[in-house]
């Protein structure tokens, strides 16, 4: 994969802080998305449920 398109993505983690750091690696467009920080609601296998993940540097 090309580095200059990759995102990292991590979560804050459900309500009670469980999961919390645990990243996802995916590809971003940035001609179309050159302004917007993505998120995603992700399946967090450390919390066993959906968790928000927000796109971190």
């Amino acid at each position: 994969m090309s580095q200059d398109k990759l995102i990292k993505l991590v979560t804050q983690g459900d309500s009670k802080g469980v999961g919390k750091g645990h990243t996802y690696y995916t590809r971003k467009n940035k001609k179309k998305h050159a302004d917007k920080k993505f998120e995603f609601k992700k399946f967090n296998p450390v919390a066993q449920k959906h968790t928000v993940y927000k796109e971190k540097k």
